[in-house]
């Protein structure tokens, strides 16, 4: 059992250690992290775990003394937010490095404001912090919790610190963690049940998007094509950061969010350029954290900037989606700066059916996250899609629907002999997945008539703008001798 009344919020200039820190009461590697200052810049969310105490903690970006207009004051803008919206802020300092001239200025900040502070001193493994530690009783903010985020030395100190203002807050009482409890709520947490078959894909298919896991919504593109502005747009808040400035976001940020009485867990990516320009560490791991975002999501959206759309990294995004077997939607950003926009739309939808056949009829909407046009469409797109993402079709159906195929076009002859097709049924769904028995090997049915097979099922049973797989297999002959 969890009680989310209480937040904690981890907060210090860059590079100490705040996001390893992140990462060791979360339990996962979900944050970046990387020795190159300034990696995290959008508030990251996760519940953390420290025996029996469960409670909400925030990732934040390193404090920076910037107040104009700048990336560094919007970051620090979104680290202020987090530190009011807390009920104790960690105040991490690097204790290798001692306390520096930033350490001191917002320490002396963070003392005028209402929030409950501790002062903790990370890297403290080894005699190599000892100096460090004892320079931050200088700073005022009693003693320091001495910890090893990397680690994890010094959790004990570090729980009764959280321990007592719990109970200061009121907060309690606390609730031992069940160690098998699965965690879905998390905003951090993009892990989603896959290859479910059956009943149970059926269940699934009812909890998903209600009151059970909600949908996993990951929005994808290119660097500055609007991915931040769009979910600030539905949450109705600059919760993430935006700015002219390409590669903003770096790590996948997941929010929980709902419309229309439906659960959704909206995705934020960072850009994904072409593997020959990506040169610096920090955009390899972003682009790996991206990838996972598309491997665990529902349903992936694509978006595009509306005046230069589906360019060559577009397509190997929308194809790395479909080979995953994630549902895909295609969506054009800026459409009020497009001039021509029949032209337009026309011109992406002849580029689709050109460069993505294997998913004919992938959803299109045109939208402006700025001005919030057509942001309803596309979510009302979003569960129409997953819902054929998740159709399941009866072996009978599928058989009858067989027999009309085998007589209207049967197989060709391969080598003198007929390819017979004798029995066909649902594998699985999300994406589907059918299994046709053959009396030859899969290889011997010829892949046009294969596509003729797949492409009737998209038309007869409305799977169309899904991934969609059809395995041949070979029966086994009854009267083979068994090995």
């Amino acid at each position: 059992m969890r009680d989310e009344d209480f937040t904690v919020a981890i907060i210090g200039r860059p590079n100490v250690g705040k996001s390893t820190l992140f990462n060791r009461l979360v339990g996962k590697r979900l944050a970046l992290v990387d020795d190159q200052p300034g990696v995290t810049r959008d508030r990251r969310v996760g519940t953390g775990r420290i025996s029996d105490l469960v409670f909400t903690v925030m990732d934040t970006a390193g404090l920076e003394d910037a107040t104009d207009d700048s990336l560094e004051a919007r970051m620090r803008r979104q680290t202020e937010i987090a530190i009011d919206d807390a009920d104790l802020a960690l105040l991490l300092i690097d204790a290798r490095a001692g306390v520096t001239p930033l350490d001191s200025h917002f320490a002396q900040l963070l003392r005028k404001g209402a929030t409950r502070i501790a002062l903790v001193a990370n890297k403290c493994e080894g005699r190599a912090g000892a100096p460090g530690l004892g320079e931050a009783y200088g700073l005022g903010m009693g003693d320091p919790i001495p910890i090893s985020a990397e680690h994890g030395e010094g959790l004990t100190d570090l729980y009764d610190v959280i321990s007592e203002a719990m109970a200061d807050c009121g907060v309690g009482p606390v609730f031992k963690a069940d160690p098998r409890e699965q965690d879905i709520a998390t905003s951090t947490d993009l892990e989603a049940v896959d290859g479910v078959e059956g009943a149970d894909a059926e269940q699934e298919k009812v909890q998903i998007g209600e009151e059970g896991r909600p949908l996993q919504l990951a929005i994808v593109g290119r660097p500055n094509v609007g991915k931040s502005t769009l979910i600030n747009r539905y949450l109705g808040e600059d919760r993430l950061l935006t700015g002219p400035e390409a590669g903003i976001t770096r790590d996948s940020i997941a929010l929980d969010w709902s419309w229309e009485g439906k659960s959704i867990r909206l995705v934020d990516t960072a850009g994904l350029r072409r593997k020959a320009r990506v040169e610096k560490k920090v955009e390899r791991l972003s682009a790996m954290d991206t990838k996972r975002a598309i491997d665990f999501a529902h349903v992936v959206v694509l978006l595009l900037d509306a005046r230069d759309m589906l360019e060559k990294q577009d397509l190997t995004i929308a194809r790395q989606t479909i080979e995953e077997g994630r549902a895909l939607i295609v969506a054009a950003n800026k459409w009020d700066l497009v001039e021509d926009r029949a032209a337009a739309l026309q011109k992406l939808k002849d580029r689709l059916q050109t460069s993505l056949p294997q998913v004919r009829g992938v959803p299109v909407i045109t939208l402006s996250a700025l001005e919030g046009r057509n942001l309803d469409r596309l979510l009302k797109a979003t569960f129409e899609i997953f819902d054929v993402w998740n159709r399941r079709i009866s072996t009978a159906r599928l058989n009858e629907w067989l027999h009309d195929k085998l007589e209207t076009h049967p197989p060709p002859m391969v080598s003198g002999r007929r390819v017979k097709l004798r029995y066909m049924t649902q594998a699985g769904a999300r994406p589907p997945t059918f299994a046709i028995f053959s009396s030859r090997a899969a290889d011997a049915l010829p892949e046009a008539y294969v596509r003729y097979l797949a492409n009737g099922l998209r038309d007869d049973f409305g799977l169309e703008g899904v991934p969609l797989r059809l395995n041949i297999r070979q029966g086994k002959n009854p009267y083979a001798p068994k090995k």
